[in-house]
């Protein structure tokens, strides 16, 4: 659910949203509060990263704002870092990857404007994930494909999605 009042950006940088809101061209867009599933796999991807953060040069981050454009904010669900970028209060410099676990509350179009935006700032990895059966799809060039191998060879990231799937309880 979003206002319809435009809310200027330091208004929405000074908030306390919980969970934290999401800020789209002078409007706030509430997110989806999470349940039980969601945030099992939200862990489970935090878990899977933090074992490899150091061999990999990445930092594991839930529920950081992301500036993807100059008035767009949005809070993925995970985001990792390269280690080797400054360390910001909002992250302004493209994730290595981002992470959405969806929720029955999420609309397509919703999710496909969160993709564009994502890609749009240059983020190599946009990981989905339904924690109703933990299927796995990366959107790519505009569409969503399903896909289990993340690979990213510049930081020597080579792994199965299946693995974090394992890691959920």
């Amino acid at each position: 659910m979003a206002t319809t009042a435009h809310i200027p950006v330091e208004v929405y940088l000074h908030s306390d949203y919980q969970p934290d809101a999401e800020y789209i061209d002078g409007v706030i867009v509430e997110r989806p509060v999470g349940e039980d599933d969601h945030s099992a796999w939200q862990e489970a991807i935090c878990a899977w990263f933090r074992q490899h953060a150091d061999t990999w040069n990445i930092r594991i981050r839930p529920e950081l704002r992301v500036q993807v454009k100059s008035a767009n904010f949005l809070v993925p669900d995970v985001a990792i870092l390269n280690a080797d970028l400054p360390r910001e209060r909002i992250a302004t410099h493209p994730p290595v990857a981002v992470f959405e676990v969806l929720s029955p509350e999420n609309t397509n179009r919703e999710m496909q404007r969160k993709y564009g935006l994502y890609q749009a700032m240059g983020i190599p990895h946009i990981w989905i994930v339904n924690p109703e059966n933990g299927r796995w799809q990366r959107y790519e060039d505009g569409s969503l494909t399903e896909n289990t191998t993340f690979d990213h060879p510049a930081l020597g990231i080579h792994f199965d999605m299946k693995e974090i799937g394992k890691l959920v309880r």
